[in-house]
């Protein structure tokens, strides 16, 4: 096995990219931000990373006390992972870091996107001052997933599972949505060509699709 590597600083930002800086395990985290997950659903999120390497990343996350490991009670008796209460606290360093990234004066070189990842980009892309006086609650269906989006005091919250009364609900996929947050598909051509379906109003999903834009990039 190969040894782990470390930058042998006593700082305490070398010491943490120790922990979390070896490739895909940022993006372990990132998965299992919105719950736990088998190691099948991490291999789907994560489908670039051989089924060794994330074993591997897995197991040194949990040594490090970033996430643990545990088994479903019957009858799923599953095996699954979830982030510690310690490992929870990276979500607004994840969420910062995916805002800094989407301003980066050169595009991405890839348009694959995941269900969890824009899922969370909603909170690096949120706008509070777009959502004053905004109480509602939007349920997205990405798949066979399905995310509850709360908007309350100008806050957003994010969760797995169903809302309660919606005020639209938003059946796609994550890089058609991808498309409408940046604008590279224009709503109604989503609409009529069947890519979105929605259960409510344009007027609500034109509200839902406002509280998140996307940045100026800086300048090259």
């Amino acid at each position: 096995m190969a040894t782990k590597r470390s930058y042998g600083d006593a700082c305490r930002f070398a010491y943490a990219l120790d922990l979390v800086g070896e490739r895909w395990a940022l993006l372990i985290v990132r998965e299992l931000l919105l719950g736990p997950k088998r190691f099948t659903d991490l291999r789907r999120g994560l489908p670039h990373a051989s089924p060794n390497i994330l074993s591997e990343r897995l197991r040194e996350l949990e040594q490090a006390s970033v996430i643990n490991r545990r088994k479903l009670a019957p009858p799923a008796a599953s095996q699954v992972y979830e982030l510690t209460e310690w490992g929870k606290e990276l979500e607004p360093i994840v969420t910062q870091l995916g805002a800094w990234g989407a301003r980066s004066p050169l595009p991405p070189e890839h348009d694959e996107i995941g269900t969890d990842s824009i899922v969370l980009a909603l909170r690096s892309l949120f706008d509070p001052g777009a959502a004053v006086g905004l109480e509602a609650s939007y349920e997205l269906r990405l798949g066979d997933e399905q995310f509850r989006v709360d908007v309350a005091g100008g806050e957003l919250g994010l969760e797995r599972g169903e809302a309660g009364n919606p005020a639209v609900t938003i059946e796609t996929d994550a890089p058609t949505l991808a498309g409408l947050l940046t604008k590279q598909l224009p709503l109604d051509a989503a609409l009529d060509s069947g890519a979105v379906a929605i259960e409510g109003g344009k007027r609500e999903i034109r509200r839902f699709l406002a509280l998140f834009p996307m940045p100026e990039p800086c300048p090259a």
